[in-house]
């Protein structure tokens, strides 16, 4: 067996739902998990954490990088490689940002890159939705920029992207507190009657025009008739929050599960931003101005660039580990 060549793999944390795009959009935000594969010692634990939540986060076979790393291989039917890991995690966890999400796909990419499996990102998707459940926040960490996701009539899941409009700019707003997704998706009703199904379609082709340029963010359209009412009781901060940037005149989201909740602001105008930070104050939220992420998950090689030709560049995730 040829000697491994170590990989450094960086994904951004996401936000799903953009509003009415329950389940089918995300985004991809600059705030990263970053992992690195490296030789191992039995001696130590397979996986050491730094970061958001390194003091709660697995590190032995049962973290969920490495978790995603053996379901790659068993999948392609490869030898696991024995690796360590060094994980540096900047996505708060149970926050609504895809921090479960970054974990799996960074595990994917990292084992595509050290088996050499010829395997494509949008083949990768499919994969990452088996262990993460849904694909709206898999989608984006894996491509980058804002993604739209579908099953066909066959289930087939069907994944579009696109960069979102350049005069917007992503801001979150963050509690202390923790939900769980399983929590969350427990509250929600089995069933939307026929008229609210229309309007949400409504809203979330507005929505998805507006975030590829095409027209205006309109704030009124913003609301989210599936989750947003079903989750008011559990998520109080959140709803309350959700409700004074709305009335603001302020395009504001429950990102993924929550309670964060998101934003997009026309960028340069941090007069919106000094707005959205004071309502977030108000409930104990802590306001993070952000940009898209373009580029997704992103493999570089110990001795080399997945950007250039050289040894590392401005991009390089190798600088984010510390």
């Amino acid at each position: 067996m040829s000697p491994v060549r170590h990989h450094t793999v960086q994904v951004p944390a996401t936000s799903a739902n953009l509003g009415p795009g329950y389940d089918a959009y995300g985004v991809a935000l600059d705030l990263h998990l970053v992992a690195r594969s490296l030789p191992r010692d039995a001696q130590e634990p397979r996986v050491r954490v730094s970061g958001e939540g390194a003091e709660d986060l697995p590190t032995g076979d049962d973290n969920l990088v490495w978790q995603a790393i053996v379901h790659f291989c068993v999948h392609h039917e490869v030898a696991v490689p024995d690796v360590a890991l060094r994980v540096t995690n900047r996505i708060p966890l149970e926050r609504g940002l895809g921090s479960s999400s970054a974990a799996i796909v960074a595990g994917l990419t990292l084992a595509r890159a050290l088996t050499g499996v010829p395997v494509g990102d949008r083949a990768l998707v499919p994969l990452a939705s088996d262990l993460e459940g849904h694909p709206d926040n898999v989608a984006p960490a894996l491509l980058g920029g804002l993604v739209v996701c579908s099953r066909d009539d066959a289930g087939t899941v069907v994944v579009r992207r696109i960069n979102p409009a350049p005069p917007l700019r992503p801001v979150v707003l963050v509690p202390p507190t923790r939900q769980s997704t399983t929590d969350a998706r427990a509250v929600l009703p089995d069933h939307l009657a026929a008229a609210d199904v229309a309007v949400q379609a409504g809203r979330a082709g507005h929505v998805l025009g507006a975030f590829t340029g095409l027209w205006p963010v309109d704030p009124r359209l913003s609301g989210d008739l599936l989750h947003e009412p079903a989750r008011r009781h559990v998520m109080g901060p959140s709803t309350a929050l959700l409700a004074a940037l709305r009335a603001d005149g302020v395009h504001a989201w429950l990102s993924g599960a929550g309670p964060t909740v998101a934003v997009a602001v026309p960028r340069g105008r941090a007069d919106d931003v000094a707005r959205c930070r004071a309502h977030a104050e108000v409930h104990g939220f802590v306001t993070q101005p952000l940009a898209f992420d373009l580029a997704g998950a992103v493999a570089c090689p110990d001795g080399g660039c997945a950007f250039a030709a050289v040894d590392r560049c401005v991009q390089c995730p190798r600088e984010r580990l510390s």
